[in-house]
Formats: structure tokens, C-alpha cells, sequence
């Protein structure tokens, strides 16, 4: 048998890929985790994931939908009719849109949504404003539709939010879309009516698309409502695309379930895009997203009030350390404080200079897992999900503040 001579070099991998960033988050949280499973008693506020189990009605539903062959085959790529028409009414419900149900496509997760979104509006070399604080995900969703991340900070002297005015100030000719998120992850900041309708009436005035996460707008609190950019400017609906899911709200993570909806234009090669990338979404976990929106809402609710109550708990404590500066979150499950009062200071040994660096810090000497402001945007902040157990989260906190008092 003739010997095959080595290769002289290895075969390249994608340059496109190969610049893609690990999810933070997900990386803290696998940190946290492994730290657990090895024995430390590490509290994790890494992972923006409630706590409770998916409600019983909802299981219920999947575990019927296992005793029907018919959701063992193929279904219709974009999603089961049943379940965009339920989407299509909680968008009018809670969004103040009325859609026809085939402006919906069901995805695996909002992730998948996102992806898509990006990938029906933006072209190579295109620009995307990008509120920061951002949820992780987002600049690299552009990046994977050739697209141009540009990031508009606004701090906690802005509670987070962005204004017209650094809008107009980032926009060039190469601006196609912009990101808005409102309840936002990370900082839990929710714009209000008077915000979202300038920020939407620019966009309209400048024809640029909005990508509006609204997977967080049930979690909204002290009588606060998360107004949809298209019910405050019912003109920016043709060129908005809405993505959404039933993870944060349902307690449902695992199951896998958004949704995007938006012109029809966009949203037919959107589904395109989708009957080559997976086709369908997991039939059962479509049944069971089909019972979390037309169910019944008790115990959304009680979740609701356990997270409001986590919330005052998490900004009174953190609020009693020197040093941090933590605005009032009105939405989500984070808290999203100012710590540059924490940096260049010497802490059990150790000074920190970046957010990162005490981010380490926290971990190794007082056992608490939390994501830097690196992973959302600017150094020197910190994000802590709050969707955990009431004990642990008091535990956790006080940790800090015995690590930051010495």
C-alpha cells in the first residue's frame, strides 16, 4: 500500500467564526458551576435564569403532546399555525401590534431570533447602533451578518438609556438598524413612553430598522410598563422586527422557544433563511409554548412578585457598600451597579483595575460568581442576575459587603 505523504500545512478554519467570543455569561455561569460541583459554596449571580420550575400546566401540555404522532414528523418550518396565532394575539396584547399570524417564525430560542433578525436586515460593511450596556449576544450576531457593531454608551448617570441625540450623533450613511431593548439585560432599565416614542419616530424619520428585544417586557415593576416601540409609533412598525420567547417569563430556558415577527417582506426570507438553517422547532416544546400563552397567568404573576421582591432586596444591600452606585431597575432580573468606586483599591490583598479583574476577585475570595461590564460594554460595572433563591441572593450580597468593608 503506498504511504500518503503528511500535509504540508493544515486546513484553515473560518476566519468568521474564528473571531466570534465565547458567550461571557454562559462562561461565568459554567465557571460558577464547576466551582460547585468541585465542593466551594460558590453563589452564582451569573446566569439569567429564573429559578422556578416551568409551571405544571405547561409540562402537562408537552407531556400530552408525547401521546400524538403527529408531532413526531415534520411541521410547517415557520411554525405550528396554532402557535403563531397565539404569538400574533399576545403581540396585540402586550405589544399593542396586530399582525397577521404569517408575520410570525417560531425559533429555537431568542438567540435564534436575534440571529435571523440581524441576518434579514443587514448587508456586508453595514453599521447597527448598539446601545451599551448590550446583552452579549448582540455584537456578534452583527459580526456573523457582516455587519458593524457601533456601541453608544449611556451610564448610570442616564440610568442606562440611550438618547436621540447620541443616536444621531453615531449615525452615518452606513447606519441600516438599531438595537433597542427595553426591559434591557443587563441593566433591567425600561425606557419610558415619552423615550421610546422619540427614539422611534428618529428611526422612522432616518429609515433605519429596529431590532426590538422584548423578551423580558412581562417582568416589569412598581406599576412600570414596558412600552413597545411600535404601540409608541405605530409608523415604525414596517420596519421593525420584534423578537421574543417564553425563557425568561414561563421559566422555560431549556425549552428552547422564541419567536420574530415583522414585515412580511422581511419575514418571508427570514423563513427562508430558517428552512435551511433547522426547519421546524421541537414539536412538543412548540405545544408547550401553545399552553404558556393562552393558560392560565397565576403563577406568572407569582413570579413576577418573587423577582420584584429579590429586586429591592438586591439594590438596598449592594446600595451599602462604599463605593457602588446601583440604579433602580424597573424590568428583567438584574442589577447592573457602577463599581469604578471599587477600582484601584486595595481589596483582601488584590487591586483591582478593571471590572474583570474584580470580578476574579469576588470569586476567589468571597466565593461569588458575577459577569463584568466587559462582557455588556465599558469597564467598571458588574451584572448580577437576581433570578435565584431569596437566601442565597442575601447570602451572596453580604459576602460583598464583608469583602468590601475590610
Amino acid at each position: 500500500m503506498t504511504e500518503r505523504a503528511p500535509l504540508s500545512r493544515k486546513p484553515k478554519l473560518s476566519d468568521k467564526l474564528s473571531a466570534i467570543a465565547e458567550s461571557a455569561t454562559l462562561k461565568v455561569d459554567a465557571k460558577a458551576k464547576a466551582l460547585q460541583a468541585a465542593g466551594r459554596p460558590v453563589i452564582s449571580y451569573a446566569a439569567g435564569e429564573p429559578d422556578f420550575a416551568t409551571p405544571q400546566f405547561i409540562v402537562d401540555a408537552a407531556a400530552e403532546a408525547l401521546q400524538n404522532p403527529a408531532n413526531f414528523r415534520y411541521t410547517p418550518a415557520a411554525g405550528l399555525p396554532a402557535l403563531r396565532e397565539a404569538i400574533a394575539a399576545k403581540t396585540l396584547r402586550d405589544s399593542g401590534l396586530e399582525i397577521d399570524p404569517s408575520q410570525v417564525i417560531v425559533t429555537n430560542g431568542g438567540k435564534q431570533a436575534v440571529y435571523q433578525a440581524f441576518q434579514t436586515v443587514v448587508n456586508p460593511g453595514d453599521e447597527v447602533l448598539l446601545p451599551a450596556p448590550y446583552w452579549t449576544t448582540y455584537p456578534e450576531a452583527i459580526a456573523l451578518a457582516d455587519g458593524t457593531p457601533v456601541e453608544v454608551f449611556a451610564g448610570a448617570d442616564q440610568d442606562y438609556k440611550v438618547t436621540v441625540e447620541q443616536l444621531e450623533a453615531a449615525r452615518t450613511d452606513r447606519t441600516v438598524a438599531l438595537v433597542f431593548v427595553s426591559p434591557s439585560n443587563p441593566t433591567g432599565s425600561v425606557y419610558t413612553l415619552e423615550e421610546t416614542k422619540a427614539i422611534g419616530e428618529w428611526a422612522v424619520e432616518h429609515g433605519i430598522w429596529i431590532i426590538s428585544d422584548e423578551i423580558y417586557q412581562n417582568l416589569v415593576y412598581e406599576g412600570t410598563k414596558a412600552v413597545s416601540i411600535v404601540e409608541a409609533v405605530p409608523a415604525a412598525a414596517d420596519q421593525t422586527i420584534l423578537v421574543n420567547g417564553v425563557a425568561k417569563t414561563y421559566a422555560m430556558t431549556g425549552w428552547r422557544l422564541g419567536w420574530m415577527l415583522g414585515p412580511k417582506d422581511a419575514i418571508k426570507i427570514a423563513g427562508n433563511l430558517q428552512s435551511h438553517l433547522c426547519s421546524n422547532v421541537n414539536n412538543i416544546a412548540q405545544r408547550a409554548a401553545l399552553a404558556a400563552l393562552t393558560g392560565p397567568q397565576d403563577e406568572v404573576e407569582q413570579m413576577r412578585q418573587a423577582f420584584d421582591r429579590r429586586r429591592r432586596t438586591i439594590v438596598a444591600e449592594l446600595s451599602k457598600i462604599d463605593g457602588v452606585e446601583v440604579p433602580t431597575p424597573l424590568g428583567a432580573f438584574y442589577a447592573y451597579p457602577d463599581v469604578r468606586g471599587l477600582l484601584g483599591r486595595e481589596w483582601a490583598g488584590v487591586t483591582p483595575t478593571t471590572s474583570l479583574e474584580l470580578a476574579d476577585l469576588i470569586l476567589e475570595k468571597a466565593e461569588v460568581a458575577v459577569v463584568p461590564g466587559e462582557a455588556f460594554g465599558p469597564s467598571g460595572y458588574l451584572r448580577l442576575s437576581y433570578a435565584l433563591g431569596d437566601d442565597a441572593l442575601l447570602e451572596g450580597v453580604q459576602r460583598l459587603q464583608r469583602l468590601f468593608a475590610s
